[in-house]
């Protein structure tokens, strides 16, 4: 039988700053022992929002613990709780709370690029582009 497996609950951890946004993450990756993955939980206040961004190689999966939002290319899509998002490199994304309740997300990202305190590859739009 393997050993090769681990239960974490993100409310047992503290949040920590994160280099690339303003706001707050829970960091699971180490953890939970991945090596394939990055694995992060966000909460956002009502009026926050996670800065938009791509990604050079790293595909992402956001997984809506509540009701949230997500903004993919400038357009706000509504996510229901369990809702799951699927984002390629390219496109600029971010979490964004337009709500009067608290936003919760699961966001893992693979492969795993760059370290777990530098996400590196991380590309934040061009303010001319827009």
């Amino acid at each position: 039988m393997s050993d090769d497996f681990a239960i974490v609950h993100y409310t047992d951890r503290e949040t920590e700053p994160f280099n690339e946004s303003a706001v707050e993450h829970v960091k699971l990756t180490a953890p939970l022992g991945a090596t394939e993955m990055r694995v992060n939980a966000v909460s956002l206040d009502p009026g926050e929002v996670l800065d938009p961004h791509a990604h050079e190689r790293q595909e992402e999966i956001y997984v809506a613990v509540t009701d949230g939002q997500v903004e993919i290319e400038g357009t706000v899509h509504d996510v229901p709780t369990g809702g799951v998002v699927r984002l390629g490199p390219d496109p600029v994304r971010g979490l964004c709370n337009d709500t009067d309740e608290t936003h919760v997300w699961i966001l893992l990202g693979a492969p795993p690029v760059g370290t777990v305190e530098n996400f590196g590859e991380y590309v934040l739009p061009d303010e001319t582009d827009g």
